[in-house]
């Protein structure tokens, strides 16, 4: 039987078997994807749905009174603009300069010859299980001078342990060849860093990525911490969850105007929820890593995938 007949299945004869696996596999998997995509699209028919009517619970994939006033609700704030994009800048800057840290890093504690290898691993490791605490951590903040700056999102976080795992994992499955020929070339450190460990681990640096920047874009505790009082470098996140405490505190006052009798139709009909609205930041929030993870997904897996080989 010819290659071409094998890779397009012609002339190869299904048992029943393979019939009641293939049903059951393909029915398994369509139920996991209606699993995994129930909830993002019931958030989102909550999100464009009349906020009162929201509260009454019953909205499952429709809307039942569609509406944009929630998204309107949600950006019509001013520093939403500014914190959207001080969240996409230290999305970027944050997994850039992360990635080349930890990738550094990562290089120096696989080479083989390293005299303190498994002693900076073990400190290393030891920093997953314990932290510095809350009060510590400000006052280092303090310290270093970085309240009140964009770099104090950006140099705590700058080397993940996980991260550096996965990453020495994968330079240290590389074929020892490559660098024994480079070495013999007359490459040093930095040329084999540069020209063939990098080139080398693009899949497990896409993986890293995709960590680092959802880490980056979640972020808001860090925001609360240190900048709260700076709206210049708030964030899209803590301006979410500050629209979400607002919005509950203008339910109780619309529900309470309109008890007393002195509320109108216009304003039923533009008031939000605390339903509506987390359904609608759920959305904000996810959509810009639900339209980065497809350009990753196969980088993604392969990283995965050859970076726990060991």
């Amino acid at each position: 039987m010819s290659k071409e007949k094998l890779r397009s299945g012609i002339g190869i004869r299904r048992t029943r078997e393979d019939v009641i696996f293939d049903s059951i596999n393909y029915s398994f998997m369509v139920l996991l994807c209606i699993v995994m995509l129930y909830p993002f699209i019931n958030q989102f028919a909550v999100s464009i749905n009349e906020a009162n009517d929201s509260i009454k619970g019953g909205i499952y994939l429709l809307p039942r009174e569609f509406t944009w006033n929630n998204y309107a609700f949600v950006f019509q704030e001013a520093s939403v603009v500014q914190s959207i994009v001080i969240s996409v800048l230290r999305t970027v800057v944050g997994t850039a300069v992360s990635l080349f840290c930890t990738a550094m890093v990562a290089y120096a504690i696989a080479q083989p010859n390293f005299m303190f290898k498994k002693s900076v691993t073990i400190i290393f490791v030891m920093t997953m299980y314990f932290n510095g605490g809350l009060i510590p951590t400000f006052l280092l903040m303090r310290d270093l001078q970085l309240i009140g700056t964009f770099w104090v999102y950006i140099l705590p976080g700058i080397i993940g342990v996980f991260n550096l795992i996965v990453m020495r994992s994968f330079i240290e499955g590389l074929p020892i060849s490559i660098f024994e020929s480079a070495k013999i070339d007359g490459a040093g450190h930095f040329t084999m860093f540069f020209r063939i460990v990098l080139p080398l681990s693009l899949p497990v640096i896409a993986t890293v990525a995709l960590f680092v920047a959802v880490f980056q874009w979640n972020q808001w505790f860090d925001v609360f911490l240190y900048n709260s009082s700076n709206p210049t470098l708030t964030t899209l996140q803590y301006e979410l969850m500050k629209i979400l405490q607002n919005s509950n505190a203008n339910m109780s006052a619309t529900a309470a105007s309109a008890f007393a009798g002195s509320g109108s139709e216009s304003n039923s009909a533009n008031m939000v929820s605390p339903t509506s609205i987390r359904a609608t930041m759920t959305i904000v929030a996810s959509v810009p890593i639900i339209m980065v993870y497809p350009f990753l997904q196969k980088y993604f897996v392969k990283g995965m995938t050859l970076g726990a080989v060991k």
